[in-house]
């Protein structure tokens, strides 16, 4: 059971919050979780609220949480809201896990393909380089290409890893300053196919937390800026900071998401019904659930579409690569024959 779960027991139990902390404390091994649970102890000993006790571990208690927790305690109905929370964090986590277990394979492929061309080219090709060398005869053009590319990459091995990884540094280092991270994700966004699906996901993670925060009764505007950040994009964050800004002034909220441009109008008329008839939260986890199903469609299309490119290409390349060093060979059988 995790630490969420076992909260919402003990605390629907009817505990005070002294004593669910100490139960759970008793239930933990050491560790640096133990020793927040005991400071958030003293801090409400003291006469601290569960959620600003929380509020001082940022690392182990996610703002969202929180949030919830602070708007569970203003309207008497924490274990609702722990409960919510629990769900929302269930659903998260399993389409994260779907995501992780589609992009594994096609990885786990390049991989394997950039392993066994690197040995072709570093160790295969030379071999068959110093037999041709010793048989003294005229090479087809495409083998004297190939041996000249892995005689160019055995050679400069040396300098192209050391400069590879200080190039891969100084890239990171770059992706991580706000303009690096802006250029990246600008990138994504349109890139042919992936880039439909990363809006998908980034819509699917606000929608839900969206949603989510305002069933806790978080008011509109602060429960969309808590939410901004799920989009995990600065592009579609600077968009959106713009749609709370009209908010803020008075405009509807369907009119203020349109001019993000990346709400589909599908979403856009699902909003505007929402607000319209006093059910945006239920219409928001609806707005969820479809780009859940759609973000499930787009990985399955992918992964069926990926793994035969892959699979076609890597036959192409390695088949290119001994076809090309085999040819001499098959002529030498011609010429002794």
């Amino acid at each position: 059971m995790s630490f969420n779960q076992e909260l919402l027991v003990l605390i629907r139990s009817g505990l005070p919050i002294l004593q669910v902390l100490d139960t759970i404390s008793d239930r933990m091994e050491s560790g640096t979780m133990l020793e927040v649970l005991r400071e958030i102890r003293e801090d409400i000993k003291g006469g601290s609220a569960l959620s600003d006790a929380f509020g001082k571990f940022p690392r182990q208690f996610p703002h969202l949480y929180v949030a919830s927790i602070r708007a569970g305690e203003s309207t008497g109905d924490l274990p609702v809201t722990i409960s919510r929370f629990i769900e929302y964090q269930k659903r998260v986590e399993a389409i994260k896990a779907k995501v992780r277990s589609a992009s594994f394979y096609p990885m786990l492929l390049s991989i394997a393909v950039v392993g066994v061309l690197l040995f072709l080219m570093l160790y295969v090709v030379p071999s068959f380089t110093q037999i041709y060398a010793d048989a003294n005869v005229q090479l087809p053009l495409i083998t004297r290409m190939l041996i000249a590319t892995a005689e160019g990459m055995k050679s400069s091995v040396i300098f192209v890893v050391p400069a590879l990884f200080v190039g891969l540094a100084a890239l990171r280092m770059f992706l991580r300053t706000e303009r690096g991270s802006m250029l990246r994700d600008r990138v994504k966004l349109g890139l042919p196919f992936f880039g439909n699906l990363v809006v998908d996901y980034a819509l699917l993670g606000f929608c839900r937390t969206f949603g989510t925060t305002l069933t806790s009764g978080i008011p509109v505007v602060q429960a969309m800026r808590m939410s901004r950040g799920t989009l995990n994009n600065l592009v579609l964050e600077s968009s959106l900071s713009r749609a709370v800004l009209k908010v803020e002034e008075g405009a509807s909220l369907s009119a203020s998401l349109e001019q993000t441009g990346f709400f589909p109008n599908i979403a856009l008329r699902m909003v505007g019904v929402g607000e319209t008839g006093g059910s945006l939260a239920d219409m928001l986890a609806d707005i969820a659930d479809y780009y859940e199903q759609e973000v499930e469609r787009r990985l399955d299309r992918l992964t069926a579409l990926i793994e035969p490119i892959m699979m076609a290409s890597m036959g192409v390349l390695i088949g290119g690569i001994v076809v090309a060093m085999y040819i001499p060979i098959f002529q030498l059988a011609g010429t002794v024959k």
